[in-house]
């Protein structure tokens, strides 16, 4: 999904903050065609359906990210600094877009609809791949262990964020989060730190 043209991703732009604030269901391609100030014909030709746009956007993201991953495994730092900034990475994307995260994995644990569950599926071992890159070069310097199971190191991290999330009003009064501010600053902070020393230990202590 590099070869998207700039009018296809300020459609996918568009398509997003609709999907995230109505739902997949709850918005129309003619939503979608008047908030981007196109014609409907336009979304056919580039993208076919609704669905195709949904697929197309989920590839775009996933690309997106392990371009990141790639550009992060290249830095000049440790790769324990290099997992501290991973998680940042994770936890910013999810919670600004938590509501697209949200519709992405019902449409793919449902398989409510006809998407392209192999590209997906590709693109995700690739996105391992860049990740287990960053974990071999810590265990060939001596500084992570060697019994890493690195597939469930995702699942660890935004587990725990969505855990989070879907108990948002527990913690809100746990921990006195007033505002939406609050909650973010909570988020980007305590919560990200949490997670970072909880996948170090992982890392790092032997079993």
């Amino acid at each position: 999904m590099t070869d998207l043209n700039e009018k296809q991703l300020e459609i996918l732009q568009v398509a997003e903050q609709l999907f995230a604030e109505e739902g997949f269901d709850g918005t129309s391609i003619r939503d979608i065609a008047k908030k981007a100030n196109i014609n409907i014909a336009m979304i056919s030709y580039y993208f076919g359906s609704k669905e195709k746009m949904l697929e197309s956007l989920i590839i775009y993201r996933i690309a997106d990210m392990r371009l990141q991953l790639e550009s992060l495994y290249n830095e000049n730092i440790t790769p324990l600094e290099k997992i501290d900034k991973l998680i940042e990475l994770y936890i910013s994307r999810i919670n600004k877009n938590r509501c697209m995260y949200q519709i992405i994995h019902f449409e793919f644990s449902t398989k409510k609809r006809e998407l392209n569950f192999e590209k997906f599926t590709e693109m995700k071992i690739n996105n391992l791949k860049a990740l287990e890159r960053i974990i071999k070069e810590g265990q060939d310097l001596g500084m992570f262990q060697k019994n890493i199971n690195v597939a469930l190191l995702s699942p660890t991290i935004m587990g725990t964020y969505f855990h989070f999330h879907m108990n948002k009003h527990f913690y809100d009064e746990i921990f006195n989060l007033k505002t939406e501010e609050d909650y973010n600053n909570f988020v980007a902070t305590t919560l990200t730190q949490h997670i970072q020393k909880t996948i170090k230990a992982l890392l790092v202590y032997e079993n």
